[in-house]
């Protein structure tokens, strides 16, 4: 299988001191993603704390409160591309006559876009955690290998659950400190399978590394020669990821109504947005909510000209056969599969404001691109993210905490279950006062 030259979005994540911001500038230091004025500044900035060798860490823990405790708080976004389309001097960076001053490591093939979060590990900055990790495609859990599962792995991997993130690596890292022992990892491995076993994770793989020595990131690793399986980087960029897209369901939020009003396109209409999910053409047959009315696309329209096909994530602009009324937060949709139009559903919500959630609070929904009120008419569970127990008996949510609430909203929204779509799953809640983002849901259900 020939590497994919898509987008793939990838979250770290596990506990603290696990490694997750080392082995991510370990990724960008070996496929040498990194200008030599920041390989310099990471090399003076370790050598002037005294750590004793390339703190490869601090090409992520950007804040001064994150170097200062070694550990990551907010939500760091790295991004490169491999191959020979991201071009030597883009990636390794020039020197003064203008040449590479990197060459690729032996062998490597590359040929991918990536878009790293590397989400903190603390249980105080959960919310964080869900915010970096709701747009992944791949979730890295790294597990320290002389500590084996601990609660945050299992937290984060349930959150990783949670949000239907559709690829798991478990990746057992400092490998160099249990002598590369593969009775380590297979013990970790069997841990790990059995309790993952309460969870919605389709596809999990498990690959032993040292993100500090570089030990199977890049490169297969020579110390562990009893791992017959890809190095990090290559599962990376051989996963596929177009087929965890929902092909079949058109939805397309409008987010713009476009009218030019001018000589040239003085009768044009077409409506703007991204398509969410679904294949649509020119003729498909479509239907308009939460109004209900049907007619068919006219052209497919986008900067450089019209299209014949628009597939998911394509920003693309819209003309109907039929003159109809739509406006911004409407939603165009297939005629034989429409979602739910709702007012009550129930959703998973992580709480991410110090003032608690409590039954009865009026907040703003956000949902695609439509606002409206929304009041949490009941909270039916607490879950305790450790041991995946549910509280029946809780009244609230506090910072970070995460529970299965009943929303019910001002106007009809059109919803899709997160687990069949996460675009129109999903929601956020937001506080009238202070304009404060202050939940994040993922719709189980409407009505």
């Amino acid at each position: 299988m020939k590497p994919s030259s898509e987008l793939l979005r990838l979250a770290t994540a596990g506990s603290v001191d696990d490694g997750k911001s080392t082995l991510i500038g370990r990724l960008l230091h070996d496929t040498k993603s990194i200008l030599e004025d920041q390989l310099e500044h990471v090399a003076e900035t370790s050598e002037r704390r005294g750590d004793g060798y390339l703190n490869l860490a601090l090409l992520t823990d950007g804040l001064r409160a994150e170097r200062e405790q070694g550990i990551t708080i907010d939500v760091a976004y790295r991004y490169f591309q491999t191959g020979a389309a991201a071009g030597a001097a883009a990636i390794a960076g020039v020197n003064g006559n203008g040449a590479a001053t990197l060459d690729p490591p032996e062998g490597f093939r590359g040929g991918r876009k990536f878009i790293i979060a590397d989400t903190p590990g603390h249980e105080q900055y959960t919310r964080n955690m869900v915010t970096g990790a709701s747009t992944a495609d791949v979730s890295i859990v790294l597990i320290d290998a002389r500590h084996g599962v601990s609660e945050q792995t299992r937290r984060h991997a349930f959150i990783a659950s949670l949000l239907r993130i559709p690829h798991m690596v478990v990746a057992v890292n400092k490998m160099d400190l249990v002598d590369y022992a593969e009775g380590v990892f297979d013990e970790i491995v069997a841990d790990f399978t059995d309790w993952a076993t309460r969870l919605a994770l389709p596809d999990i793989q498990f690959i032993p590394i040292s993100a500090l020595k570089g030990d199977n990131v890049v490169e297969r690793s020579a110390e562990m020669p009893w791992y017959q399986g890809s190095s990090l980087l290559y599962h990376l960029e051989h996963v596929v990821i177009a087929t965890d897209r929902d092909m079949d369901d058109v939805r397309f939020p409008v987010q713009w109504v476009i009218r030019p009003m001018n000589d040239e396109h003085h009768d044009y209409r077409g409506y703007a947005g991204q398509l969410a999910a679904g294949v649509i053409r020119p003729g498909s047959e479509v239907v308009v909510l939460p109004s209900g009315r049907r007619t068919k696309i006219r052209t497919i329209d986008t900067y450089d000209g019209e299209l014949d096909v628009a597939f998911p994530t394509m920003a693309v602009t819209l003309r109907l056969e039929d003159e109809i009324d739509i406006s911004r937060g409407d939603m165009i949709v297939d005629a034989d599969e429409a979602p739910t139009v709702a007012r009550d559903f129930e959703a998973m919500v992580c709480w991410m404001s110090e003032s608690p959630m409590q039954p009865g609070g009026r907040y703003v929904i956000n949902h695609t691109t439509r606002s409206a009120r929304a009041v949490i008419d009941k909270l039916e569970y607490r879950v305790d993210v450790n041991s995946l127990d549910r509280d029946p008996d809780a009244t609230e949510l506090r910072l970070n905490e995460i529970g299965r609430v009943h929303l019910r909203s001002s106007t009809p929204l059109v919803v899709d279950p997160y687990s069949r779509n996460r675009t129109t799953g999903s929601f956020i809640l937001i506080d009238e006062s202070t304009n404060d983002t202050v939940g994040a849901g993922m719709i189980r259900s409407g009505r």
